[in-house]
């Protein structure tokens, strides 16, 4: 039976994550299971959050729900026909005809890693809640609400993003190799701040989308420090307007990605694998930052982001690097270098 969910929960994987699965590919095999799983326990969410129809109170209910029987506090998983039938992307279609596979997929793992991976779906979930209730859901419209202030922004790549940097490092320290205490309250930290990266990625890169969805993560008190309101960012020749502000929350960004670099320092030379699941988001997250950097991302006509080729080529770089002595330091410098001179 286990052989079965395993082979549904990576066909789902593959469909439903471009960018993330050739890293999971990287992952040594004692968590890589479990890290994929909790991917798609997390995509599962955040599907029904983004449907881009339905009532806040309907897709509350079924995130909740679906959080209930996951977490085992119900045995009564939700209708997810409806949502699943309006998904422009056939993948999550797939996988929200599939949830039961995916919370089936908990029963393979021992009692703590279920334990890590409902922890951190927990956290998700309740951040998908908060944005639903802060912005309803992503329905077109004329009314765009935003983030208060740089704590909300902050709070929320915690609840989405942050919390998972938690969980991979437990995933770590629990199957791989230990720490001192000292050195473990360091490492999550660091490790907090790769998932923040990770998601301010999103935020920075996505701002047409959002807007166009009545969402801007933006904070309304930020842009006003800059004569701007929200509304201001739907008009792509305010970008010089808004670079300065933007080019703030980039360098947060970037500091964020040397946290994540620093992460990967700490990782012991022997664990080649996960020093390359860790590192090529993390490359493909600094060349990203370069391009929005040089880009209008006030232009919804013109799509940043790092082509296939380019992640293929860091791919084989990586792998280069593995096999020299002291190359992933280098590589990771040198990417570094590559990007500040950009």
């Amino acid at each position: 039976m286990s052989v079965l969910i395993n082979a549904k929960i990576d066909a789902l994987l593959e469909g439903t994550s471009r960018s993330f699965y050739p890293t999971l590919k990287y992952l040594p095999k004692k968590i890589r299971g479990q890290i994929g799983l909790l991917y798609l326990l997390a995509r599962v969410a955040d599907t029904i959050a983004d449907s881009k129809h339905g009532e806040t109170d309907e897709l509350l209910r079924l995130l909740r729900e679906y959080n209930d029987v996951a977490q085992g506090r119900s045995n009564e998983l939700p209708d997810f026909s409806h949502i699943a039938d309006i998904q422009e992307n056939e993948s999550e279609a797939e996988l929200l005809r599939n949830v039961q596979s995916v919370i089936e997929g908990l029963d393979v793992y021992s009692e703590g890693d279920k334990e890590r991976m409902l922890e951190c779906l927990d956290t998700i979930v309740g951040g998908q809640i908060l944005d639903l209730e802060r912005f309803g859901p992503a329905n077109e419209g004329e009314t765009i609400s935003a983030l208060v202030d740089n704590a909300e922004m902050d709070d929320y790549t915690y609840r989405v993003a942050g919390c998972v940097g938690v969980f991979w490092t437990k995933m770590t320290l629990a199957h791989m190799f230990t720490l001192s205490r000292e050195k473990e309250e360091e490492f999550f930290m660091k490790g907090i701040r790769f998932g923040k990266a990770l998601q301010m990625i999103n935020i920075l890169r996505d701002i047409p989308e959002d807007l166009r969805f009545g969402r801007c993560y933006i904070p309304s008190e930020a842009l006003a420090r800059h004569n701007m309101k929200p509304e201001d960012l739907l008009d792509s020749k305010n970008v010089d307007e808004f670079r300065p502000l933007y080019d703030e929350y980039l360098d947060i960004t970037n500091d964020h990605l040397d946290a994540a670099v620093e992460y990967i320092k700490m990782l012991p030379e022997t664990q080649f694998r996960l020093k390359a699941a860790c590192m090529l988001p993390v490359l493909i997250g600094q060349r990203t930052v370069t391009l929005l950097r040089e880009g209008n991302i006030l232009d919804s006509k013109d799509k940043i982001k790092v082509t296939r080729d380019e992640i293929k080529s860091y791919a084989k770089k990586l792998l280069r690097a593995l096999i020299i002595p002291g190359g992933v330091k280098r590589l990771l410098e040198k990417n570094k270098d590559v990007v500040n001179k950009e």
